[in-house]
């Protein structure tokens, strides 16, 4: 078996909780931009490893703009994992993404205040290419695994990423309709953007929970529609990600694995020694001779 995770998932603590994962280690990591939300937590599946990080803490106790994404991806890089599936709840935009569905966005857009945005900086700039924000080699074997479950499952559509931890006012749901928005949520700017940094595929399975505000006819969003639909879709999550596991191939054939390759800036000799062995994890493979 593989030592390095062939997968892993970025989402709640109860994922880890499914019948056929054996081998479960727990892993607490430190890096250089902190503590990760939860320790990882590795297992293994039908021969091929996995990994699982709670993005809110164990118990949910980190606010959205409290979460160190920095340390959540670094720590997942750290470990050698080079796909990431990350789960989270988010509110429909439209009329044809209903609660209850799941959604494979493919676009990104970021509307989010005050967050770490990038690990560069410190004396290393680089530039990273974010046109295709997710991987779509990983996104499209998520949705055959979703789509193999007998699922309501949807390719497609623009995130908009809020800083929270608030839900929208009507007119701002308004708003985000009238951009061509398609679903909203909390967690996945600036975590799609570190893993592209991190040079790791990166995919999101996004819950749709409600008709965010914007639906006069439906009740607005609120804690307990979110956490009920999470519930509900669990088990489905936990036979996608098995089925996913069984037909990711070990090698990669995206560009997601060289992002990095024509992004840095500054001259190797000009780079502080402390920025350089904070990021070598990540720039080692260009900077060295």
């Amino acid at each position: 078996m593989n030592h390095l995770p062939t997968l892993a998932v970025i989402g709640g603590t109860g994922l880890t909780e499914f019948s056929g994962l054996t081998d479960i280690q727990q892993l607490d990591i430190e890096t250089p931009f902190g503590k990760p939300s939860s320790p990882i937590f590795l297992g293994a599946f039908s021969g091929k490893k996995i990994a699982f990080l709670a993005r809110h803490g164990i118990g949910h106790s980190i606010l959205p703009g409290e979460i160190n994404n920095q340390a959540n991806i670094y720590a997942l890089k750290s470990i050698g994992a080079t796909r990431i599936l990350a789960v989270s709840a988010c509110g429909s935009l439209r009329e044809d993404y209903a609660p209850g569905d799941i959604i494979i966005p493919d676009q990104l857009f970021d509307f989010t205040r005050g967050r770490q945005l990038t690990f560069f900086g410190g004396g290393l700039v680089a530039h990273v290419g974010a046109a295709e924000p997710f991987c779509p080699n990983l996104s499209q074997s998520a949705y055959e695994a979703l789509h193999a479950c007998n699922t309501s499952v949807h390719s497609g559509g623009t995130l908009i990423t809020i800083e929270g931890p608030r839900f929208s006012t009507r007119a701002e749901s308004n708003l985000f309709r009238a951009w061509g928005m398609a679903i909203i949520g909390m967690t996945t700017s600036p975590e799609a953007f570190l893993a592209k940094e991190a040079e790791i595929c990166y995919t999101t399975l996004a819950h749709i929970t409600d008709y965010d505000v914007w639906r006069t006819s439906e009740e607005p969003v609120n804690v307990e529609m979110v956490i009920n639909t999470l519930r509900n879709n669990t088990a489905i999550i936990q036979q996608a990600i098995r089925a996913l596991l069984e037909k990711l191939p070990e090698e990669r054939n995206c560009a997601c694995a060289n992002s990095l390759e024509k992004a840095i800036v500054t001259d190797p000799d000009k780079i502080p020694a402390a920025t350089y062995q904070k990021l070598s994890l990540l720039v080692d493979k260009y900077l060295t001779s």
